[in-house]
């Protein structure tokens, strides 16, 4: 698993090297607060389905009234349920995640933006970048990803554990509002398209036979909570993987970086 999420990991260190080294117009740093949500096996299209709460910090370099980058650390909680499904929704299957996101992104402002601008107090803007988490879901308190429920742990049809750090895209929208000279307000709504199918411990198919399975036996009834399932019968979706979403809103305080009177956009 070290080897397969090193040079994402690399890159996102690479990247955040530059966003420091960037002599930037001024440095925003807060607080994030909103909500956290899954897509996956458990919940396959339903946006803002069993939504947890989430919090972070946030620390925003603004290049110019146009561009920034943006380093933020999140927590929050995911969870789902096949019986909230509409795909397979008798597995008896659920988990929940705690869950850990240190993104780096570039954002555009749709009009010239900054905070404590008196001519556009207000502006959209998109973002994107790339982001490592950290998850583990469990049921009851049990780690699922040790007990490897669809056959990791003993090689079956080939199948590897999946470890607890993964890579993701993210990406979102959301609007700027300049609140005073010097604090700023975000309201965001972002995606992250993993490359994880196991965020929920679900992707392929039972390889127990359920109906010989003892009901204390721990790993079978993770692996098949309702004991009727054959070997090779579906229990997730492998061809779609797992995203997570964050949204909220942000509040932030600037800082003026350059000592310079002198400001590359008049409108500063």
């Amino acid at each position: 698993m070290y080897t397969r999420i090193r040079k994402p990991i690399f890159l996102t260190v690479f990247f955040l090297s530059l966003v420091i080294s960037v002599n930037s117009q001024d440095l925003e740093v807060g607080f994030t607060a909103g909500g956290c949500y899954y897509l996956g096996d458990l919940n396959p299209g339903k946006h803002f389905l069993n939504t947890q709460v989430s919090y972070g910090l946030v620390a925003r370099l603004n290049l110019d009234t146009r561009w920034s980058v943006k380093i933020s650390g999140t927590r929050g909680k995911i969870m789902g349920s096949a019986a909230s499904s509409t795909f397979l929704p008798d597995r008896g299957l659920s988990f929940t995640s705690d869950l850990t996101d240190i993104s780096g992104v570039v954002e555009f402002n749709f009009l010239p933006y900054f905070t404590g601008s008196r001519m556009n107090v207000i502006s959209p803007y998109i973002y994107s970048g790339i982001s490592v988490f950290f998850f583990n879901p469990v049921n009851n308190g049990i780690s699922l990803r040790t007990l490897g429920t669809e056959g990791q742990n003993i090689g079956y049809e080939g199948r590897k554990p999946y470890g607890s750090v993964g890579v993701s895209i993210p990406f979102g929208l959301g609007v700027k509002v300049s609140l005073a000279k010097r604090v700023g307000m975000q309201v965001y709504w972002e995606m992250h398209k993993t490359y994880n199918d196991y965020l929920d411990d679900v992707s392929t198919t039972y390889y127990l036979d359920g109906r010989t399975l003892a009901k204390d036996d721990q790993t079978g009834v993770a692996s098949d909570p309702t004991l009727n399932h054959e070997p090779g019968m579906q229990r997730g979706n492998s061809s779609n993987n797992d995203w997570y979403a964050f949204f909220g809103v942000a509040f932030t305080y600037k800082f003026n970086l350059l000592s310079s009177k002198k400001c590359r956009d008049l409108k500063h």
